[in-house]
């Protein structure tokens, strides 16, 4: 997928109020745009980084800039919208790009599921050999080294989410947690279990059940560290359980 039209860039000045993120133009004005994230944005907000915002020109809109990616360090990019990567997954998987999900006929966003009253991203069916498979969707933006980590802050709604993937293996379908690495400096994903380390005990828990754990990378940069304008799932990330 690609940005409908080319990103404004400008400097952060503060992001607050969660949903909110004053933005300085190269023309030094100054604009509050929607910032997509309800999450800590851990690393992802730098004073005085340089941002890349979109716009949009619907009248009923009270903010026309999105907030979309972030320079957390010099050449090395990650995309904050979370509104992005159910899209870049669901287009992915529809391309073949997917190996681990090839041969489904059918891809369902947003289907209500499981006990605990969850929507799964999106529910893949009409495969000959194999059972339907539900995707959970996870963006991963928290770089350390190199190392990918998730979450980004104690997630009692990520919890929930591993639990109904069991309860789905359980009942004889697939489930896979799909970790979409929207940060150009990740080279593997790892349970945050200096964050949350309920979260990481459950993960694994839930791949001993069964449940299927993969991540692949944006192609958000261009060589010299450019923002690409492309968010196209290219590349597969180990994801690493050990302790």
């Amino acid at each position: 997928m690609k940005f409908p039209q080319p990103l404004i860039e400008g400097r952060l000045i503060r992001r607050y109020k969660r949903f909110l993120a004053d933005v300085r133009l190269p023309d030094g004005t100054e604009v509050t745009a929607h910032c997509p994230n309800t999450g800590s944005m851990l690393g992802c907000q730098p004073p005085n980084a340089r941002v890349w915002l979109s716009r949009s020109d619907n009248p009923a809109r009270k903010l026309p800039y999105t907030w979309e990616l972030v320079e957390t360090a010099p050449g090395t990019l990650a995309c904050i919208n979370t509104a992005r990567p159910n899209a870049q997954a669901r287009e992915a998987i529809e391309a073949g790009r997917i190996r681990e999900l090839t041969g489904y006929s059918h891809c369902r966003p947003e289907v209500k599921y499981g006990e605990e009253k969850s929507r799964i991203d999106l529910l893949l069916s009409g495969h000959e050999t194999e059972p339907d498979a539900w995707v959970e969707v996870k963006n991963v933006t928290l770089e350390e080294n190199g190392q990918g980590f998730f979450p980004d802050a104690v997630t009692t709604r990520g919890q929930k989410h591993i639990r109904e993937l069991m309860a789905q293996v359980a009942h004889g379908d697939r489930a896979v947690l799909f970790f979409v690495v929207n940060h150009t400096g990740i080279e593997t994903v790892r349970p945050a279990d200096h964050i949350d380390p309920q979260y990481g005990q459950l993960l694994r828990q839930a791949c001993d059940a069964g449940v299927e754990v993969i991540a692949y990378r944006a192609n958000l940069a261009n060589e010299d560290g450019s923002p690409s304008g492309e968010m196209e799932l290219v590349e597969a990330v180990p994801v690493i359980l050990e302790v």
